[in-house]
């Protein structure tokens, strides 16, 4: 790497990097600052570096409002720098907890929308022509070991692209003209810390960053250092260098798909012939626009495109069908069984209170969770079908089940794909299509699923000798 510590040398690498964005004299850039270290070195370095490229410099500040009278104090701190050095200050200030909960997304992922939904605006609106934010090598490094564990395609292994263009067709239909870029990315955090030793610079210190719940915490503060001190010292490196070539070959592939794909209907023996790479592709690609296509799911269309079965399940309901020489997308409402007498895939996710009840108002569904007595249990209940109350979450997620999905009944010896499940009570497929489950989710959106209609539950969530109440977990009829 070109870094350096002293701010000369840090603000030639962070020059080299800003070139291959070709800024225009006059390009009016927003810098995103929380007040972070990583976000106050790229303030600085571009306050340094403004009058060589002739651009205009803002400050954005986004205010998540998650950590009370220390989120109050980095806006504060940020406004008070922007101040400092004559730049336009420009914030936003949003509920990124009643965000995560009402989206059931992760705390992350909730702030980070928001955030963008914010740089977007300002683009669209016409204020700027582009975004920066100070993702470093290091964000790199965690991102791309984050998505390994998680489970992810190469595209997700790109990890954080150098250069973010706008978002299509949401407003005029045009893609917008401006993006969000990086500067950072091959710049290590200690370098960064380094170069603001050298000013005499202070930055915010986030207190949530010490927290190891949050599964980028965990990564970084206790997976990297191990990989770096048991298997490799230049991890980080590594794997940034594993993104810029994942992304390389990303895009080459997905041209490729797209050529193959054209604009006619899926033919099956044209897809059967593609190597196997452009045939996930293509499969993704000629999916229906939200349909969100897990890997399982994927796998499971090319199933019925290589004629080993006839259908597929997908999410939210749709299906994936052979028709002869052709296979097709099959929406939700052309192969419900509501006409006849058979149940509807629930619509979405929903929440059920532990205890309480649930009702999805697109198919009048209704799952309930009982506290019971043991001593004074109803009758028509089966006791293989309790749980401990402590076993279960104060909440849980109602869904139709999905490819992929596993549970653990109890007499089994390990954890069972719903697919074989269903295939040892032969269950017929017109009813998996629309077969309930109940999740319980954990750290980084990760899921288990806890309750499987008709199915025992998992040994260890039953309760106890010594348990006195029950949770009793039902879809209820009539």
């Amino acid at each position: 790497m070109n870094g350096a510590s002293s701010p000369s040398g840090f603000a030639a690498s962070v020059l080299a990097s800003l070139r291959r964005y070709r800024l225009k004299p006059g390009t009016r850039l927003g810098l995103a600052v929380s007040g972070g270290a990583d976000s106050v070195a790229l303030l600085r370095v571009l306050l340094e570096l403004r009058g060589e490229l002739g651009i205009v410099l803002s400050v954005l500040h986004f205010n998540h409002t998650l950590r009370g009278d220390e989120s109050e104090a980095d806006h504060a701190f940020v406004n008070s720098l922007a101040s400092q050095n004559s730049l336009p200050f420009q914030d936003f200030r949003g509920d990124v907890a009643r965000r995560a909960h009402e989206n059931s997304l992760s705390i992350e992922t909730a702030a980070r929308e928001a955030r963008y939904e914010f740089f977007w605006s300002l683009i669209e609106a016409g204020h700027l022509d582009k975004v920066a934010t100070a993702h470093t090598l290091d964000d790199q490094a965690e991102t791309v070991l984050m998505r390994l564990i998680r489970g992810t395609g190469t595209r997700g292994l790109g990890g954080i692209h150098p250069e973010l263009a706008g978002p299509s067709g949401h407003k005029s239909g045009q893609t917008s003209r401006g993006s969000i870029i990086r500067p950072f990315l091959h710049i290590r955090r200690r370098e960064i810390e380094s170069y603001l030793a050298g000013l005499s610079q202070p930055w915010r210190e986030d207190s949530s960053n010490q927290d190891l719940y949050p599964t980028r915490n965990r990564v970084r503060k206790l997976l990297i250092p191990l990989l770096e001190r048991e298997f490799n010292e230049e991890i980080r490196e590594h794997l940034a260098d594993f993104a810029d070539i994942a992304q390389a070959e990303e895009d080459y592939l997905d041209r490729e798909s797209r050529r193959c794909l054209g604009t006619k209907p899926l033919q099956m023996n044209e897809l059967q012939a593609l190597p196997l790479a452009l045939r996930r592709r293509v499969v993704r690609l000629a999916a229906p626009e939200g349909l969100a296509l897990e890997f399982a799911h994927v796998e499971a269309i090319l199933e019925v495109v290589a004629e080993a079965t006839r259908s597929a399940n997908l999410p939210s309901g749709w299906a994936f069908r052979r028709e002869g020489g052709l296979a097709r997308f099959v929406p939700p409402e052309a192969h419900s069984g509501a006409a006849r007498g058979l149940p509807e895939a629930i619509t979405g996710t929903l929440r059920l209170p532990v205890p309480g009840e649930v009702c999805d108002p697109g198919t009048g569904r209704r799952f309930r969770a009982s506290r019971i007595l043991l001593a004074e249990a109803p009758a028509g209940y089966n006791p293989e079908h309790l749980y401990a109350p402590q076993a279960l979450p104060s909440e849980l997620v109602v869904r139709t089940w999905r490819f992929g999905d596993r549970y653990w009944p109890a007499h089994t010896k390990a954890p069972k794909k719903l697919k074989e499940l269903f295939q040892v009570k032969k269950i017929a497929g017109e009813l998996r299509a629309t077969w309930p489950v109940m999740v319980a989710e954990g750290a980084a959106a990760e899921e288990e699923v806890v309750w499987m209609q008709g199915f025992a539950a998992p040994a260890r969530l039953r309760p106890g000798a010594d348990d006195r109440e029950a949770i009793w977990l039902q879809e209820l009829v009539g």
